[in-house]
């Protein structure tokens, strides 16, 4: 990505004969402010976590973009592809948990001004389904954000449970 970013700088610098300096500050403070708003919609997904694992799914639908080729897998099925087949899957998830938390940690931020992909991992605690006794479970998270008429949102979303080495038997289904 920085490649690719220092070749955008170095483009607008050669294509311009007039103050390519401003128009290199001017990518930069739009960069910055991009990054910004993207730390903001990190946090926002955080809130929508914690509203997932108690009941609520509507933090998220407003996080995911309005297009019919967002996706969405978690650990509860197969992946979901569209509006309104994200929505459902939200919903189903959100159905399953109750009086829960999270923190969230990060592994890997990759973006630049346009895309962004988020590496974390969920430390989740909830009931989960009829249980009445908190659970603490683990989860991998992948999430694509795609910056979209100047505000970021989430266009794919991938969460599972393996956050352990496992052996090759386990990809079997045994």
């Amino acid at each position: 990505m920085q490649i690719l970013r220092t070749a955008a700088y170095l483009s607008i610098a050669l294509s311009s004969v007039v103050a390519p300096s401003q128009q290199l500050q001017g990518l930069a403070a739009r960069s910055s402010a991009a990054s910004a708003n993207l730390d903001q919609t990190i946090e926002q997904s955080h809130r929508a976590l914690n509203a997932i694992l108690n009941g609520n799914p509507k933090l998220y639908e407003e996080l995911f973009a309005q297009r019919d080729d967002i996706t969405l897998g978690n650990p509860f099925g197969p992946f979901a592809r569209g509006r309104t087949a994200v929505v459902k899957t939200l919903a189903g998830a959100a159905a399953k948990y109750r009086d829960g938390s999270a923190t969230v940690d990060l592994v890997a931020k990759y973006a630049d001004d346009r895309m962004a992909c988020i590496v974390e991992v969920e430390n989740d605690r909830a009931r989960v389904g009829g249980s009445e006794t908190l659970a603490e479970f683990h989860v991998r998270v992948t999430s694509l954000y795609e910056l979209i008429d100047g505000r970021w949102q989430l266009v794919h979303r991938h969460a599972d449970p393996i956050t352990t080495p496992r052996p090759a038997e386990s990809v079997l289904g045994h």
